[in-house]
């Protein structure tokens, strides 16, 4: 049986967000537009304005899963050539992390990013099938073969996902491994599975939700961006001890993939609301907020978390989508269409 045939047969397993295309977009196509012409190129390149405007595998991954929940093929089509064409360079059948256009070549760093080519499979498989087009079904297998081949990997009774294929293992640093928790891409997980049935995804899935439990720093018991697994888990040596832009995505990935660990959730919640009502970054030595962030994109976060805890309504101005940067921009697409989908009582 082909890989789009078995998805087919194995539909019912997947979350309910990843189950089909809805009858209605939950991106609607002014807020797509918007999207698209500020941070996707008519080449299929979707930049990134905070970072010097490069690009990278997990931009792409979120621009594919934004143009098949947009309900966009033209555009979904563009941005995986780009990708294909730009990034799918390496031997291993995953992409490289990062495309530069200011140097030459674009690609300097070959390195994979673990979360991008988890994204990118993800968005090829629900494409693959709810489009009915057996080439996205077999791209997205063979990225997730190679990934449960390179990236995942078994250590002290936990499966684990590698950041990238080089640089973080406990053979090349003196705390490795070390991971990163927002790249437990959770509800792609369930999918990931049935196109590379003979890794463990299952186990992966675990491990992620029980390192977020277990990972709680500081008196706000927040996971940080990188955390080292050397010992007992721990900040990771080298990178700020803080949970920041990468961890802030993670409650957004629980809530996506499902009804959450609530304790959890709640556990979060309170430690990344701000005075404000924002989403504060921490420094989990100090305790010191160092940036409370405003933007509707990451208000939307908090927010949405509060909503399916408590049954708050979103905020009006967080229901309205207009673009700021590449990256709150995307949370907040990712946030509204799972409200729509999946928590009505939200809107």
């Amino acid at each position: 049986m082909s890989r789009a045939a078995a998805l087919c047969v194995l539909g019912l397993l997947w979350p309910m967000n990843a189950s089909s295309q809805p009858a209605t977009a939950v991106i609607q196509p002014q807020e797509w537009d918007a999207y698209k012409t500020r941070f996707v190129e008519e080449s299929g390149r979707v930049v990134d304005d905070a970072n010097g405007n490069i690009s990278h595998s997990e931009g792409q991954g979120y621009g594919l899963l934004l143009a098949w929940l947009a309900g966009s093929r033209t555009d979904f089509e563009r941005i995986w050539s780009f990708t294909r064409m730009n990034l799918m360079l390496r031997d291993d059948g995953l992409a490289v992390w990062k495309w530069d256009p200011q140097a030459d070549p674009p690609v300097t760093d070959t390195n994979n990013a673990s979360d991008g080519d988890m994204l990118i499979a993800y968005a090829l498989a629900l494409a693959g099938r709810g489009w009915s087009e057996a080439r996205f079904t077999d791209s997205a297998g063979d990225i997730a073969v190679s990934l449960a081949a390179h990236a995942m990997f078994e250590h002290e009774g936990r499966m684990l996902l590698s950041p990238g294929v080089a640089g973080f293992g406990a053979q090349e640093r003196p705390d490795g491994p070390v991971v990163n928790l927002s790249y437990w891409v959770f509800e792609a997980l369930p999918v990931l599975r049935e196109l590379a049935p003979n890794a463990d995804w299952a186990a992966l899935d675990q491990s992620g939700r029980q390192l977020v439990a277990e990972a709680g720093f500081g008196a706000r018991a927040l996971p940080p961006d990188w955390l080292s697994l050397g010992g007992q888990p721990q900040p990771a040596q080298g990178f700020p001890t803080e949970f920041s832009y990468n961890a802030v995505r993670i409650p957004l990935y629980l809530i996506r993939a499902g009804e959450p660990d609530r304790e959890l959730l709640q556990r979060m919640l309170t430690g990344m609301t701000g005075p404000g009502g924002g989403l504060a970054l921490v420094d989990l030595e100090s305790n010191e907020i160092k940036a409370e962030l405003m933007e509707a994109g990451y208000r939307i976060i908090p927010a949405l978390a509060r909503c399916v805890l408590h049954g708050t309504p979103l905020p009006q101005d967080v229901r309205r989508f207009e673009p700021t940067m590449y990256y709150p921009s995307t949370l907040h697409l990712l946030a509204l269409a799972h409200a729509r989908e999946a928590r009505p009582e939200c809107l």
